[in-house]
């Protein structure tokens, strides 16, 4: 080739390549805006729920056109007095904070397990029969095991109950990598095994309080509790949490198993063409979704219920609700580790200001569940959210390049 002829093809000098636009970065942030607004959204119908059920501000709407500014005043009052008290029940205060915190914990723990099987693909709708297996053996072992120092008796509960968390998860992934089974029909069955295995041993005479017939368990050995510090709730529970959303992010983001997990939710035909045993993955992230949510009920167990009082016992209710909130949080933070983080301690900070909100503006606290489930209808449908707020659409700004001339 000639001298001459590779100058004319060289590109000019000041010539840069095209860049592809950052698509993904782009999504994330109108993902982040959706979220939001889905928060503001929820907020405010919960706003106009309580204004129309609250009686004394129904009367003065009952005449707004007479006197409109009763009726606005009366409503901002009502807004407002309840939403702050919300706000410092849940962090107007140290002790509000760590009250915050302490609820938190086992929604992060439970929420991680849930993100990690919606990752693979899989809908695991059994945290709470999870929570429950962890919950279990983990104070059988608080009450049952003396004399152990606390840094062998709560690694001890831990361990135990993340087992059986985890166990109870990889039945569900055995399951359904083997015989092809819906993992959630299989969980919502695991999940009454383990509501009828609590109420069966709570009336076995080893899992019941001395002196006591109704269904309640001994009191977990101190030295198998969470240490805290003194005058708060927050606890190593907390800090763990912290750890598991560390651990997940490392696990998805930065080891082979992650790769795995990501390419067998978003197409397990092509990993299995691609030579990743899809059966093996279902199964390994099933397990460690139950160790996480084994660890929520390990938590409900091992952190005192309230500042001053004794560990918590045994109860049919210990866990509460756990496993189905962890479903909300993990669609909340969009199944990202910092995602379920944040969720969770937002929710978390509506389940400790719900008291303080009740106390002080006279709100009832089934308001938060409102909120709660607002928040997940507006996450769950972005197109509808997007509708009311047409400014969250992606406009399409790229365009079609013009044909080139061709030369006779």
């Amino acid at each position: 080739m000639s001298e001459a002829k590779r100058v004319e093809e060289a590109p000019p000098k000041d010539h840069k390549p095209e860049t592809k636009p950052k698509a993904s970065y782009s999504k994330w942030l109108n993902s982040a805006a959706v979220t939001f607004w889905s928060l503001v959204l929820a907020f405010i119908v919960g706003s106009i729920v309580m204004i129309i059920l609250d009686p004394e501000v129904g009367e003065k709407w009952g005449y707004f056109f007479a006197r409109p500014g009763d009726a606005l005043g009366a409503s901002w009052e009502k807004i407002s007095l309840t939403y702050i008290s919300l706000l410092q029940g849940s962090f107007g205060s140290w002790v509000a904070f760590t009250e915050t915190t302490a609820q938190a914990t086992p929604l992060i723990l439970a929420g991680l397990g849930i993100a990690l099987a919606f990752r693979a693909g899989l809908f695991n709708i059994g945290g709470q029969g999870q929570a429950i297996m962890g919950a279990i053996w983990g104070a059988f072992i608080g009450f049952t095991v003396k004399g152990l120092p606390l840094f062998v008796h709560l690694p001890l509960v831990i361990l135990v109950g993340v087992a059986m968390g985890t166990i109870w998860g990889g039945i569900v992934g055995f399951l359904k990598a083997k015989t092809g089974a819906h993992e959630v029909i299989v969980t919502i069955m695991m999940n009454y095994l383990a509501v009828y295995l609590l109420q069966f041993l709570l009336q076995r005479p080893a899992f019941m309080a001395p002196g006591r017939n109704d269904p309640i368990g001994p009191v977990v050995e101190w030295s198998a509790t969470m240490p805290r510090l003194a005058g708060s709730r927050l606890h190593l529970g907390f800090l763990l949490a912290l750890l598991a959303v560390v651990l997940v992010w490392w696990i998805l983001e930065r080891t082979t198993l992650g790769l795995r997990i990501q390419a067998v939710g978003l197409n397990p035909h092509a990993a299995a063409v691609a030579g990743i045993n899809v059966s093996r993955v279902t199964i390994v992230t099933m397990a460690i979704s139950g160790a996480l949510a084994g660890m929520a009920g390990v938590n409900a167990v091992t952190a005192p219920e309230l500042i001053t009082s004794f560990p918590t016992q045994l109860s049919v209710g210990i866990v509460g609700a756990i496993g189905f909130d962890a479903i909300t949080v993990a669609l909340l933070g969009r199944s990202r580790p910092v995602g379920v983080l944040l969720a969770g301690l937002l929710f978390g900070a509506l389940k400790a200001g719900a008291r303080t909100m009740q106390v002080r503006a006279n709100t009832p606290s089934d308001l938060v569940d409102l909120i709660q489930a607002l928040i997940v209808l507006f996450v769950a449908a972005p197109a509808f959210v997007m509708w009311v707020l047409p400014f969250l659409r992606q406009r399409k700004t790229s365009r079609t390049p013009k044909p080139k001339a061709v030369a006779a």
